[in-house]
């Protein structure tokens, strides 16, 4: 497997407070990488670190082996990195169709047939669930290189969100994606070649296959 993107001894503080303690995190090409762990394991920081929406306080983050550690977030969007963050990830003041339509400009269909009755409506007023789709519409439709969705399953029905993983390894085996999960569990229907990386306390506790893993109740 080819390293698309990857954390070098990353560390981030929080005020006081260091979140990720020279952390070590490369994320193949073509694969599904879950970073388990719960609440406070620095999962939602590397995912961060990745995206470039925090910065490191030393360490570096390299992409395909070049050093992007000082290239902003929206310079690392037009490299082809997707970040779904947990919350604040729709505008809510537009509709949904009009957040779609940031993705994609002209218009392209709702990757979820539940959003099509809803194209008129604002983000705002959507449920969690709904609002987690059109949220994902975003990495969906977008030929993204890097996909890095925190909690991709927020608020919805056990279908819709099997669905989603669905969706997710879609763009890893077909279009060749790097893509990086935050869980607290291991999610059902991973591809093959699926990696899990467990992380404790903000450093890296292990790593494995999603099968030497439990399903089912959070860590």
């Amino acid at each position: 497997m080819s390293v698309e993107i990857e954390l070098r001894a990353a560390r981030v503080r929080y005020g006081p407070l260091e979140a990720l303690h020279g952390l070590d995190l490369p994320v193949p090409a073509g694969t599904v990488t879950v970073l388990l762990g719960r609440n406070g394991a620095g999962r939602t920081t590397a995912l961060r670190a990745l995206a470039g929406t925090v910065r490191l306080s030393s360490g570096r983050v390299l992409w395909r082996g070049a050093d992007v550690t000082r290239l902003p977030p929206h310079a690392r969007a037009r490299r082809g990195l997707c970040f779904v963050p947990d919350l604040r990830a729709v505008y809510e003041g537009l509709t949904v169709a009009e957040n779609l339509a940031l993705t994609v400009p002209g218009g392209a269909p709702a990757p979820y047939p539940e959003l099509v009755p809803l194209l008129s409506r604002a983000a705002g007023t959507l449920s969690g669930g709904e609002r987690r789709m059109l949220a994902l519409s975003r990495a969906l439709l977008r030929p993204a290189r890097v996909v890095l969705v925190d909690e991709p399953s927020l608020g919805m029905a056990p279908p819709v969100a099997a669905r989603t993983y669905a969706l997710l390894a879609a763009l890893a085996v077909e279009r060749g994606a790097a893509v990086v999960l935050a869980e607290q569990r291991v999610p059902e229907g991973l591809p093959r070649g699926s990696l899990v990386q467990e992380l404790r306390r903000g450093s890296r506790a292990s790593g494995g296959e999603p099968h030497e893993y439990p399903r089912g109740a959070p860590l």
